[in-house]
C-alpha cells in the first residue's frame, strides 16, 4: 500500500482527512490513501501514474480522461477518487498485452487514426466499450459511440475507419 502523498509533492493539510481505497486498475488492485476531493483523473495520473489519462477541460466536455468503469466509459475528471472505491478501472495502459497490440490500437497505427494523440486514449476505451457490446457496429454506431470525444485534430474520418477495422480484426478473432 502507498500513500498518494508520499508520491506528489505537497502532503495534504493535517486537517484535511483521507480515505483509504482500493480500486482495481487494469486488473492489479491497488490501495491508497486519498483525500474525498481528490478526482480520479488525478489519482490515475499523478498517483498511480497512469499518464495515458489526459485531462484537457476538467468539464466531461473532451473526453480525454475517458476510463473504463465497470466496463462502462466515463469521464474520470468530474468523478472522485474515492467513488471508485471497491470497483474496476481500465485504463489505455490495461490495452496491450506485454507482447502485442489490442486490435484497437492497430486499427489505429493501420487507418493513421491519430495526430497529436491527446485524445486517442479517451477514444480507444470508448471505442472498446462499443465494441464489447457490439463486434458489427455501422459508422452510425461508432460516431455516436465516440461522440463524447473531441479530437482537435484529425476530423474523425479515420478515427471511425480505426474502430471498424478493429471490429472486423475482433470479429475475425472470435470465429
Amino acid at each position: 500500500m502507498s500513500s498518494l502523498y508520499e508520491e506528489i509533492a505537497t502532503p495534504p493539510a493535517s486537517d484535511v482527512p483521507v480515505r483509504r481505497v482500493t480500486i482495481n486498475v487494469n486488473g492489479e488492485p491497488r490501495t491508497v490513501d486519498v483525500e474525498p476531493r481528490l478526482l480520479l483523473a488525478h489519482l490515475l495520473r499523478q498517483g498511480l501514474k497512469m499518464t495515458g489519462t489526459h485531462t484537457g477541460c476538467d468539464t466531461t466536455n473532451c473526453g480525454a480522461c475517458t476510463v473504463l468503469f465497470d466496463g462502462r466509459p466515463i469521464k474520470s475528471c468530474t468523478m472522485f477518487a474515492v467513488q471508485a472505491d471497491g470497483h474496476n478501472v481500465e485504463t489505455v495502459e490495461g490495452l496491450a498485452s506485454a507482447s502485442e497490440l489490442h486490435p484497437i490500437q492497430e486499427g489505429f497505427k493501420e487507418e493513421h487514426a491519430l495526430q497529436c494523440g491527446f485524445c486517442t486514449p479517451g477514444m480507444m476505451l470508448a471505442a472498446k466499450a462499443l465494441l464489447e457490446k457490439n463486434l458489427n457496429p455501422t459508422e452510425d454506431d461508432v460516431r455516436w459511440a465516440l461522440s463524447g470525444n473531441l479530437c482537435r485534430c484529425t476530423g474523425y474520418q479515420n478515427i471511425v475507419k480505426a474502430v471498424l477495422w478493429a471490429a472486423n480484426k475482433m470479429r475475425a478473432e472470435s470465429i
